[in-house]
């Protein structure tokens, strides 16, 4: 298409209905609107407005050409925009939303690399484990960890969620190491109350095969480092992800259990951002930087297979049987010494 500005001319007439209301909009006189709509037709050999005393209408021609005509120029505006766009540098506020545990271990830890390669950035991190509305809070990025439902959010996922069972050796110590789900009920178990009043549950085996348990918990909290707390302190078994729990399970300071029978569910870690046509370059720049970060930090990429692999002290195992345990210990027979004559 040569004649663009006979293109603007027709789109901008036929939407305002005159040609003096086009003119204003294109900032040139009516003449010349005339002028580049004539010439357009001309060039398409067809009619494409009506013209009265009173109004401008599109002709048959004109109405089917009119859609293609708006879709076009309006993949020139997005073009021109992301041009644009690109040769901006990011400045401004991005505010994110992310749980207090993911947040502080692994998202506040990338930002300083982040503000020193763009120093016109301000970011704002709100540790929260509250679900939060983006668009009504206001906030540019959020990254949430659990079972992802479908939004109108874009999502962009960072990695799996792989969810333990654990307890500390003291705790296992007095209490016993469960070897099955049934001996669960015997144990004292710390879990996470959410929000909105509901309790995460603990799922074991999969498929249709899948039982979902609530533990009988005597001690709730909402947060995944304060489980680990409580974990800690013998308090029971928790629930937790693995990400989380990594530097306590290589320091030997808690143990997996039931590992092979716990099976929590396809759980994710994914990064959201409300859906635009034009991401700014502030809030993309920083979109790169995390998942980034998150690409290249390798702990955040292992699963429980991988982890007992490499480190298989860090299952907890039920203590073996001592020899001939059940049966009575025959008596030790005592030694005889050397006979002795008889004393005169």
């Amino acid at each position: 298409m040569k004649n663009l500005q006979g293109l603007l001319a027709f789109v901008e007439a036929a939407s305002a209905g005159s040609l003096s209301a086009a003119a204003q909009r294109l900032d040139v006189t009516p003449a010349a609107v005339s002028k580049n709509l004539a010439r357009l037709e001309q060039q398409l050999g067809v009619r494409l407005l009506h013209r009265s005393t009173r109004r401008l209408a599109p002709t048959a021609e004109g109405a089917l050409f009119l859609d293609k005509a708006r879709a076009a120029l309006r993949g020139l505006d997005e073009a021109v925009a992301e041009v644009s766009m690109a040769a901006s540098a990011p400045a401004g506020r991005v505010r994110i939303s992310v749980g207090v545990a993911f947040g502080r271990r692994w998202v506040l830890p990338a930002l300083p690399a982040l503000a020193a390669r763009h120093p016109a950035l301000t970011v704002e991190v709100d540790l929260d484990n509250r679900p939060v509305d983006l668009v009504a809070g206001g906030f540019d990025i959020g990254i949430r960890g659990g079972f992802i439902e479908d939004s109108s959010l874009v999502a962009r996922r960072v990695c799996a969620l792989p969810v333990v069972l654990l307890a500390s050796p003291g705790y296992l110590r007095r209490a016993g190491v469960p070897a099955t789900v049934a001996q669960l009920d015997g144990h004292r178990c710390v879990a996470t109350r959410f929000a909105n009043g509901t309790m995460s549950t603990w799922r074991f085996g999969s498929g249709k095969r899948a039982v979902e348990i609530t533990p009988a918990a005597t001690l709730l909290t909402s947060d995944p480092e304060a489980l680990l707390d409580l974990a800690l302190a013998d308090a029971g078994i928790a629930q937790v992800g693995l990400h989380h729990a990594l530097p306590y399970l290589r320091s030997g300071r808690l143990k997996l259990l039931l590992q092979g029978l716990h099976d929590p569910g396809p759980r994710e870690v994914v990064l959201h951002y409300p859906h635009r046509l034009y991401l700014a370059p502030r809030v993309r720049v920083v979109v790169d930087g995390l998942l980034a970060h998150f690409a290249a930090s390798a702990d955040l990429h292992l699963d429980v297979p991988g982890l007992v692999q490499a480190l298989p002290q860090c299952l907890a195992t039920p203590p073996a049987s001592p020899p001939g345990a059940g049966t009575p210990a025959a008596k030790p027979k005592t030694p005889r010494g050397p006979a002795r004559s008889p004393r005169r």
